[in-house]
Formats: C-alpha cells, structure tokens, sequence
C-alpha cells in the first residue's frame, strides 16, 4: 500500500484501524489467550474491524480453499468470505452473526460450509465475539478462531446416512419391502389417537393370498416368494401416499387408510383385488386374494385388526376372492 498517496484522513483512518487490532492482540498476549490452539483442522484466529470493514486472518483460512497468498486480496472484507457461503448456510451464518452485532446472542458461532477455488465445498466451524465498542456501545471490533471441520462432518453425514438405512430397515419386511409388523402396529396406533383427536374416520383392511400353500407345496418356496413380493408390489401401487401397506405376517398384508371411511377403504381394497387376480404370474399361475375391510369405531388397536380379520374370515368361508 502507498500510504504518500493517501490524503491525512485516509492515514489517520488507517492508524486508527492498526491500534484497534494492536489493542486486540496486545489484550490476547497479556491475557495469554492467543487461541493457539492445537485442535485437528485448526486455521488459526481471525479479526474483523467493522469499522473499516477489514478482515485480518491466518492465510491458512484462504490457502486451504485452493487459493495462493498472491490471490488474497491486500484489503479483505467480510463480504469476501460471505460471498463464497453455500446458499443453504448463508442464512443461518448471517442470522447468527446480526444476532451477536444486536446482543442476541453473546458468541457468533456457526458452521457453514465455503466455496474453494475448485468448486467444491468445505466445512467450517466458526466462533468468536464482539472485543471492543465505541463511546455508544457501538460493536467496532471482533475476534475468533475457524476451524477445517469437513472430514468430521462428512463422516458424520455418512453416520447418519448408515443411521437411516437402518432405521429404514427395521421397519422394512426384508422380502416385500413393505413396512414390518411392529411399524403397522406402530402406524395404526398413531392413527387411531389421530382420528380421536379430528374425528376423522380411519379404516383398516386385511389381505391374504389364496390358498398360499398350495403355490409354496407345487411351485416351490421361491416361486412363493416372488408372489408375496408382486403381491406387495400391487397393493402398494393401488394405495395413496399417506396409506400405510405392510406384511402383517406370512401371506396376510395389511393397509391403514387415514381419512378413509368404509366405503372408500372398501373401493380402493376391491381394486386392488381384481389387480391382483388380473395379473398374470409367472408360469400363468392364477393367485387371488381375500381381504377384510373394517371402519374405526372406538375399538382398541388389537379389536380393530381382530374385527377385519373375523371380516377376512368371512371372505374365506364365503368362497375366497372377495373383500368383506
């Protein structure tokens, strides 16, 4: 910088902007805070003089990002960083820090994720606060420390990436890939507090294939796997998103209807009956199904399923292939 050309208020400016950041780090060395410290992915402290909108940092802030020292501008301002913030963090890093300018907050804290010189992003931790205010209580100066944090936020989304495949996978029937058991029960139980709560209606319906043992003794338990899963892959085709299909057990599936009166549960269930015997099987092998449809009426979860079962039952001795 050519500080002979500069008029007098420029250089005053200027020597007023270097005692502020003088003051910090004479405060810093007294004070034996330095924030030297010796964590993985460090950067080291940065210092931002809000007055001047100057930014004085470790270079290893900018020459992590892919950037020579030749390529860091000789005035740095906020902006500069703020400019490289992935859009789904500028937000929430801009609303931390005007929470802490407003005394909000007492620190400015925040992990973002910036852009390198690449394309690509990495993540950061940043943490610091207000050191000195003007006459006013006016913020003048900042101070603190970044941190590299991306390889421990990327091994923590591929955590929770593992976490969710398996969470799905409780609650996943390995051969249908419909919901478990336990999740239908789960799903009824919820439903059912839901429909008290709006007094909504909410039907049930039970499914179970034909004469399944006949398949599994004739065709083989592998051919009898591939009907339970086709015949999973029909009834969910058939229903709406917010209806829940899963394997209640062995051949016999499952489905909630929310917001469903009989009728409606009855409709959707006869539907899916006549897909399923219209669909043509491996080996032309013809499988149908009977079901049993029941509306919520008060009953308890365990009387509600007992109650379409006792209606499947009846779909059974009446002849089969027919909803109830």
């Amino acid at each position: 910088m050519d500080y002979l050309k500069q008029s007098k208020e420029e250089l005053i400016g200027r020597i007023e902007e270097l005692e502020r950041l003088n003051k910090e780090l004479l405060k810093e060395k007294n004070q034996e805070a330095k924030l030297e410290y010796a964590w993985t992915g460090n950067l080291g402290h940065w210092y931002w003089d809000i007055v001047t909108n100057t930014v004085t940092f470790n270079p290893l802030k900018v020459t992590t990002l892919g950037y020579e020292k030749s390529e860091i501008p000789e005035h740095v301002t906020y902006q500069f960083f703020v400019d490289k913030l992935h859009r789904e963090d500028y937000p929430v890093t801009m609303e931390a820090m005007k929470n802490h300018l407003y005394g909000k907050s007492e620190v400015y804290e925040a992990e973002y994720r910036i852009q390198t010189k690449q394309g690509d992003y990495k993540w950061y931790y940043d943490r610091g606060s207000i050191t000195q205010w003007d006459d006013n209580g006016k913020p003048l100066f900042l101070a603190g420390i970044v941190f590299d944090i991306t390889e421990k936020k990327e091994t923590q989304i591929e955590l929770e990436k593992k976490n969710r495949m398996l969470t799905e996978m409780s609650a996943t029937d390995g051969l249908t890939k419909l919901n478990n058991h336990r999740t239908l029960i789960e799903y009824l139980n919820t439903s059912i507090v839901e429909a008290q709560r709006t007094k909504n209606a909410l039907s049930i319906a039970i499914y179970d294939i034909d004469d399944f043992k006949k398949v599994n003794d004739s065709k083989g338990h592998v051919f009898g796997d591939y009907v339970l899963a086709k015949v999973a892959e029909i009834i969910k085709s058939n229903i709406r998103e917010i209806d829940l299909a899963g394997r209640y057990g062995g051949e016999e599936f499952m489905v909630v209807f929310p917001n469903t009166e009989l009728e409606n549960a009855k409709h959707i269930s006869e539907r899916i009956r006549q897909s399923i015997e219209g669909y043509v099987f491996n080996e032309a092998v013809k499988i149908t199904v009977s079901g049993g449809v029941k509306q919520y009426e008060g009953e308890s979860p365990m009387e509600l399923i007992q109650l379409a079962d006792d209606n499947l039952y009846k779909a059974k001795k009446n002849g089969k292939n027919q909803i109830i």
